[in-house]
C-alpha cells in the first residue's frame, strides 16, 4: 500500500495568513496567540480518517454535515476544525471552545489551499502532475503517460506516480482507487507521500466531478491534457454548456501551466480558444485543423498501430506505436506522448524530463504497448474476446468499431447504470444494434433503480432502430449479467467477437444497496474456457 502519513505541518496562525493571501478572508476563534500557535501535522475531511494533530475540513454532505460528528473527531485528536459558518455554529454548541475554528465561507474551495499549506504543495514542488481530462480515454491516457514517464525517469532513479479509476500507485506500491479523481485533502496527502517515496512525475484522471466539487483545489499541473467531450454526466451538470464548463476550468492559467488540447471536432476546438496560458493543440484524426501537433502515417501493427507524430511548426516527426486496437488509442498515445513532450520544452522541469530522452523512450521503448486493466482487454483471440469500459454512445460507437472485424460476426453485451443520465440509454440500444450482429441487453450497475426499467431504456431504442432500419440484427434481453456473458459464448464461433461493454475493470455490482461480485473478464474468461476455447495467459 501506498504510506499517506506524514506531513511538513503547520501552525493554524499561518494556515489562516495563507489563506487570507489566497482570498478566502478566513475567521479565527477563539482570537488568542494560544490558537495561532495550535500545529497541525495533517489533514482529513472524512471524520473516520482524523488522526491526532489533524486539521479537520467539516463541509455539509448528502446526509449530513461533517461539524455533526465533531465529538468523535475532538476524540481522535483533530487539533483544529475548518468549517463554514453553519459548521462554526454546530461545533460551538457540541464543543464549546475546546480548539480553534477556522471559518470561511466556501470550505470545499479552501480545503485544498489549505491541505496545501500543511502537506507543502507549492506549483513547482515534486511530483510534476499530469491531468487528464474528457469524456472518454482519461485512465487508458493516464496509463500511457506513467508508461513513458517511467522510461524517461527510471534510468533517473526516480518513481512515477498515478491516480486514477482503477488505483493509486507509487513506484511499485499500489492502493485501490474509490473514485476517479480523491478528495482535496486526501490528494495533498498524497503529493507529500509522493515526495517521500521519490516520485518526481504524476498521471491523474481528472473527472468533471472532481472538478466540480473541488476536489483538485490547491493543486498545480504542469501539462494538462483533454481528450474529447461527448454526452455523459448529464444527471450531475445538466446542459452539455455546463459540463464543458466544468472541464474548461482545468485549463486556466492559474490551475495549470500548459494545456494540450486534442481538436478533433468543435469541443475540442471550443476548449483550445478558451483556454488559458500556453496552450498546445493537437489533430489525430487526419483532417486539416492547423494543430500544433498532428499524427500522420497510421499503419496497423498487430491489433494495434503505428503512427508518426509530426510538428507543424519545427517539421519535427516522431515514429512511435500503440499495441491497444482502435484509432482512439492512437488518440490517446498520442495526447500522452505530446503531454510529456511538452513538459520537456519547460525549462522548470529539465532535470527530470530531458527531451531527447523523452524522444527516444517513444521510438524504441514501446512505452504504449501496455496493458491498461479493462481497456479494450483482450481475453481470447479465437473467438476474439475483449472487454472494455464503453458506457455512453460515443465510446460505444469507438469500441465497435475498433472490435470490428473483417468475417465473423460482432456480440455484444451492454447495460446501463442506475441513476445515471438516462436519456443516453435508448441512444446506445440504437447504436448497439446498428454496429453488431447480435445484441444481448443486461444488467450494469443498478443502484437503487429498477433493473429492469434501466433495460427497458436500452431495449426501447434498439428495437425502434431495428424496426426504422429494417436491421436483421439478433436482439436478447438476458439478467442476471453472468447468463448474459454465457450466452454470448455459446452463439460464438471461432472467427467471431465478443464485446462486453460498460463495466471493465470493475469487479462488483451494486444491486439496490448489495454487492454482487462479477468480474467480466474472469466471467468471460471462465466461460470460454468451459467451452473449450483458449485464452491468453490462461485466462483474464
Amino acid at each position: 500500500m501506498v504510506n499517506l502519513s506524514g506531513a511538513a505541518g503547520a501552525d493554524v496562525g499561518t494556515l489562516a495568513e495563507q489563506l487570507v493571501a489566497a482570498g478566502y478572508n478566513p475567521i479565527v476563534t477563539p482570537v488568542a496567540a494560544t490558537a495561532d500557535r495550535v500545529h497541525l501535522t495533517g489533514a482529513a475531511m472524512s471524520p473516520k480518517l482524523v488522526e491526532p494533530g489533524d486539521l479537520f475540513v467539516a463541509v455539509t454532505g448528502a446526509r449530513a454535515h461533517g461539524a455533526d460528528f465533531i465529538q468523535e473527531v475532538i476524540d481522535r485528536g483533530a487539533a483544529a476544525v475548518l468549517t463554514d459558518p453553519a459548521g462554526v455554529v454546530k461545533v460551538r454548541e457540541a464543543a464549546g471552545y475546546r480548539l480553534p475554528v477556522i471559518e470561511v465561507a466556501g470550505v470545499r474551495d479552501a480545503a485544498g489551499p489549505a491541505a496545501a499549506a500543511i502537506y507543502g504543495t507549492t506549483a513547482t514542488s515534486d511530483p510534476a502532475l499530469f491531468g487528464v481530462t474528457g469524456t472518454n480515454g482519461k485512465t487508458t491516457t493516464t496509463y500511457f503517460l506513467r508508461s513513458l514517464l517511467r522510461a524517461v525517469l527510471t534510468p533517473q532513479g526516480r518513481e512515477t506516480g498515478l491516480i486514477g479509476t482503477i488505483e493509486i500507485a507509487a513506484g511499485q506500491e499500489r492502493i485501490a482507487s474509490e473514485m476517479t479523481t480523491p478528495e482535496a485533502v486526501a490528494l495533498h496527502k498524497l503529493m507529500h507521500s509522493f515526495r517521500g517515496k521519490n516520485v518526481a512525475a504524476a498521471a491523474m484522471e481528472v473527472s468533471s466531478h472532481a472538478i466540480s466539487y473541488q476536489r483538485i483545489s490547491g493543486l498545480y499541473y504542469d501539462v494538462a491534457g483533454f481528450t474529447n467531450l461527448t454526452q455523459d454526466h448529464l444527471d450531475l451538470h445538466g446542459t452539455m454548456e455546463d459540463y464543458f464548463a466544468a472541464k474548461a476550468d482545468l485549463f486556466r492559467r492559474a490551475r495549470t501551466r500548459t494545456s494540450v488540447i486534442t481538436v478533433d471536432d468543435a469541443a475540442g476546438h471550443q476548449m483550445a480558444a478558451e483556454a488559458t496560458g500556453h496552450v498546445v493543440t493537437l489533430s489525430t484524426n487526419g483532417q486539416p485543423a492547423q494543430a500544433h501537433w498532428e499524427v500522420s502515417e497510421v499503419e496497423p501493427a498487430g491489433l494495434g498501430s503505428a503512427f508518426t507524430l509530426a510538428n507543424r511548426h519545427t517539421g519535427e516527426r516522431i515514429r512511435t506505436s500503440t499495441a491497444l486496437p482502435g484509432a482512439f488509442n492512437v488518440s490517446n498515445a498520442a495526447l500522452a506522448a505530446v503531454m510529456v513532450l511538452e513538459a520537456a520544452a519547460s525549462s522548470e522541469r529539465t532535470q527530470a524530463f530531458h527531451r531527447q530522452d523523452v524522444v527516444e523512450a517513444l521510438q524504441t521503448a514501446q512505452p504504449f504497448h501496455i496493458q491498461v486493466p479493462g481497456r479494450m482487454q483482450v481475453i481470447a483471440e479465437q473467438p476474439a474476446a475483449i472487454v472494455d469500459f464503453a458506457h455512453n454512445p460515443d465510446a460505444m460507437i469507438r469500441a465497435l468499431e475498433a472490435v470490428r472485424r473483417p468475417t465473423g460476426r460482432l456480440i455484444l453485451v451492454i447495460g446501463a447504470a442506475g441513476e445515471r443520465d438516462a436519456t443516453k440509454r435508448p441512444t446506445m440500444g440504437a447504436i448497439a444494434v446498428r454496429m453488431a450482429d447480435h445484441v444481448i441487453i443486461s444488467d450494469d450497475d443498478p443502484h437503487g433503480e429498477d433493473p429492469a426499467e434501466i433495460r427497458a431504456g436500452l431495449l426501447n431504442g434498439a428495437r425502434d432502430a431495428i424496426a426504422t432500419g429494417g436491421l436483421s440484427t439478433t436482439l436478447e434481453e438476458i439478467s442476471p449479467r453472468a447468463d448474459a456473458i454465457a450466452a454470448a459464448v455459446a452463439a460464438a464461433e471461432p472467427e467471431d467477437t465478443i464485446l462486453l461493454a460498460g463495466r471493465g475493470h470493475e469487479v462488483h455490482q451494486d444491486v439496490a444497496g448489495t454487492r454482487v461480485e462479477i468480474d467480466d473478464r474472469e466471467e468471460l474468461a471462465r466461460t470460454l474456457k468451459a467451452k473449450g476455447f483458449a485464452t491468453l495467459d490462461g485466462g483474464a
